[in-house]
């Protein structure tokens, strides 16, 4: 069974002004099994901040890298995952999809929601376009970087 996380909200705070203060979009900093990330969004969506638990068994997230080339695709613009969460294409359980295959979107407009340590954040078209790919299924993991979204 995983260890308890304690969140030690100070430090949380101080990583964050380190984030604003030095321009970093990311840090991760780890003691054994507990992570903490925070990770800044653009501007448009404000910050985001996120903090994990990671048992010693989990697989290490894709490297910063590895996220930054998966930004263009040949047909289209991927939309990657900006934290590690839970995916949910529709507004509330049951409820339609708040976008299909197809559907065009303006700049802004809610794609989907991904969920991190029980907070909705709601991840929004970065520009006008139609939606060519949903890379993801609802209700399960994502990882950071992992693409969401395929955008033309």
């Amino acid at each position: 069974m995983p260890e308890k996380f304690v969140v030690d909200n100070g430090s949380i705070r101080e990583l964050a002004r380190l984030l604003e203060e030095t321009g970093l979009t990311e840090i991760e900093y780890q003691i054994g099994t507990q992570r903490v990330r925070l990770v800044k969004s653009s501007a448009q969506n404000g910050p985001i901040y996120s903090t994990t638990s990671v048992p010693s068994y989990a697989p290490p997230p894709a490297s910063k890298e590895e996220a930054v080339t998966a930004a263009p695709a040949a047909q289209g613009e991927i939309i990657p995952s900006p934290m590690v969460g839970t995916v949910y294409l529709a507004g509330e359980p049951g409820a339609t999809p708040l976008v299909k295959v197809g559907d065009m979107v303006k700049k802004g407009d809610t794609l989907l929601i991904v969920e991190a340590m029980k907070v909705m954040n709601p991840i929004r078209a970065p520009r006008d376009g139609q939606i060519l790919e949903v890379c993801v299924q609802d209700a399960k993991p994502v990882e950071f970087g992992e693409p969401l979204i395929v955008l033309v």
